[in-house]
């Protein structure tokens, strides 16, 4: 099944890329349009529920805004409540993130089992930047949050590093950009390395559904094919956009 969920100010919802944790809009507003959007995913079978501790999201975001180093970020707020509330739901044991740049992206989707946020144990949380000086930060970011070692920063190509992840893979989450020309469609380079290890019931979220949409035509008809996935919902709560598909 294929679906969309589209906040009715999705191209009117901005935020300063260097201020991140400048509120944009009332919380309230934020919480509406996160839920209606975790409403769809559920009716999709991509979430098996829709609730989440609102005040453990809160102690993550105030622990990210005080203690990460952030040089910019496309991640919005909205995103970032989406990230964290998809993953406290399903609960990957073991998760990867793919393209992580400072660790922003990561620890949005690792802050539901790690930190201040936590609120399930996970086994394995690995975000994946090629850029070593980037992935350093992003190591340095994590370890002031996380004192578990649960949560890590490698610095490797993800297509390589998916390929030879050893472990069932619960949840995948996409934000690299190729290089050679191919941007954001190494996405399905990435997903087809980790497939395999993928069971039933497995989570991938792609960032940049919307504005690098015509890049990941290849990857939406995996996705979006039957075969392959369940369901895939395009979640479309600002510009950039995130594709939610289970397996």
């Amino acid at each position: 099944m294929v679906t969309e969920y589209r906040a009715d100010d999705w191209d009117s919802y901005k935020m300063d890329y260097k201020e991140p944790h400048r509120e944009v809009e009332p919380s309230a507003r934020e919480i509406a349009v996160v839920d209606a959007a975790l409403t769809v995913l559920q009716q999709a079978a991509v979430i098996p529920h829709t609730g989440y501790d609102h005040e453990r999201f809160l102690a993550h975001r105030r622990a990210v805004a005080e203690q990460f180093e952030i040089p910019w970020t496309a991640i919005t707020p909205r995103v970032q409540r989406l990230l964290y509330a998809i993953n406290a739901t399903v609960q990957p044991q073991s998760m990867i993130a793919a393209g992580v740049f400072c660790g922003n992206t990561f620890i949005s989707n690792a802050g539901a089992a790690v930190g201040p946020g936590a609120c399930y144990a996970a086994k394995q949380l690995v975000g994946v930047e090629i850029k070593p000086e980037e992935a350093e930060r992003a190591e340095r970011n994590v370890r002031r949050v996380d004192l578990t070692g649960v949560a890590r920063i490698v610095a490797a190509d993800a297509v390589e590093f998916v390929a030879q992840f050893s472990e069932p893979i619960q949840l995948l989450y996409l934000d690299a950009d190729g290089d050679r020309g191919r941007g954001k469609g190494i996405y399905l380079e990435i997903l087809e390395a980790g497939y395999d290890r993928m069971p039933t019931g497995a989570v991938v979220l792609a960032h940049n559904s919307v504005n690098s949409a015509d890049r990941l035509a290849d990857y939406f008809a995996c996705v979006r094919d039957s075969g392959r996935f369940r369901s895939s919902v395009n979640v479309i709560v600002d510009g950039e956009g995130v594709e939610a598909s289970v397996r």
